[in-house]
């Protein structure tokens, strides 16, 4: 006799066997959890923007964006998901970003693409079993897709494959797909994540450029409302355009989408005359800023508490930040969202200033006064 567990995504079931020596066997039912968030009004937060943050701390090449890092230092992989748990994430994507065949031929180490997606899904898995959060995979754009050579779709199809079967192996609980531009390649990642992602539930987020409609030509209202009528969990917005260049397409696309609704936009402040952060330009010099010198058009943590609110307010209840987010952003997020994650902590107290806090505090430091002064108005 041998007892053996059937392995659920949402229980377990324990099953004696006997007279028959059975191997193990793990059967699947779709995963629920992502959708089951919602109900009654609930919310899904999740950090997003590793790539670009990896490259601010020297682990990745602007250009090509490659996660190479998870192979290289997976521990700082690792690090840097703890920091987003710490800040308030509901999920834990696997830095698979940009991991797909075509990116790692354009390197060199096509060899490592199974091994690199492997990996940095067990580590995702790892640190969302840890703090009981939610895993996703996730694939992408990948720079191949042609809506005029229909060849290309096969191609296409199967790089989506790969990774999406890897990620179910590795106990992925839902498929996200993003930064597509071409809504017929997003429909593409919907087919194949309903074809080989064992039923797990699929976001698709299209990447809004400066005109209102996808790069095949499709208003991103009606392209979200046909990806929803497709089937997919969660429609929406992520990369692209900042906080408030993307709000108004967000509120268009509530108005036609029935269900969730994601918002993810850059932390940059992007403006009707520069909707992306690709066509940002210096302020001073006029001198485009897009990829390495974008810091200097930043959103503050305000800009990201306000954005907050204003997705909250009208009814986006799947949102994070995108390229250039920070485990500070996140906080703002989540605080706004009624969430209190470990580093609320910390949140700021400019009480326990002896410069700029109370004024009752002056009388304990005699100096406050003058030494504000001197730092804000210079006398």
């Amino acid at each position: 006799m041998r007892d053996h567990t059937f392995n659920y995504h949402v229980s377990e079931v324990q099953i004696s066997m006997y007279d028959y020596d059975f191997s193990f066997y793990t059967f699947f039912i779709p995963d629920v959890r992502l959708v089951e968030r919602f109900k009654d009004g609930g919310s899904v937060l999740i950090a997003e923007g590793y790539m670009w943050e990896f490259e601010r701390r020297g682990y990745l090449k602007a250009g090509g964006f490659i996660p190479e890092v998870v192979l290289d230092h997976p521990d700082m992989v690792r690090a840097m998901h703890e920091e987003f748990v710490h800040s308030g994430t509901d999920v834990v994507e696997a830095f698979t970003y940009y991991g797909h065949r075509e990116k790692l031929r354009l390197i060199g180490r096509e060899d490592d693409l199974e091994k690199l997606n492997r990996v940095a899904l067990k580590i995702a898995k790892e640190v969302a079993d840890k703090h009981g959060l939610l895993m996703a995979g996730g694939i992408c754009n990948t720079g191949i897709y042609n809506p005029d050579d229909p060849a290309s779709f096969d191609t296409v199809k199967n790089m989506f494959k790969e990774q999406i079967e890897w990620a179910i192996e590795e106990g992925a609980d839902f498929m996200i797909g993003e930064t597509f531009n071409d809504f017929g390649e997003a429909m593409l990642a919907l087919e194949a994540i309903q074809k080989y992602g064992n039923g797990v539930p699929a976001v698709i987020t299209l990447t809004p450029y400066i005109p209102d409609v996808t790069t095949d030509d499709i208003p991103f209202p009606e392209a979200c409302r046909r990806l929803e009528e497709a089937g997919a969990a969660v429609v929406g917005l992520n990369c692209g355009r900042g906080p408030a260049t993307m709000l108004p397409l967000l509120k268009e696309i509530r108005k036609v989408c029935k269900g969730p609704i994601a918002a993810l936009p850059v932390p940059f402040r992007c403006r009707d005359d520069c909707r992306t952060f690709q066509s940002l330009k210096d302020p001073d010099s006029g001198v485009p800023l897009y990829p390495v010198d974008l810091s200097c058009v930043q959103c503050n943590r305000s800009d990201i508490k306000k954005f907050s609110q204003e997705c909250k307010d009208i009814g986006i209840n799947y949102v994070g930040i995108c390229c250039g987010n920070c485990p500070i952003f996140m906080r703002e997020l989540a605080e706004v969202y009624g969430r209190k994650p470990e580093a609320c902590k910390y949140s700021p107290d400019i009480s326990l200033s002896f410069i700029f806090g109370e004024s009752s505090k002056e009388e304990k430091y005699s100096r406050s006064s003058k030494i504000r002064d001197f730092m804000v108005k210079g006398n």
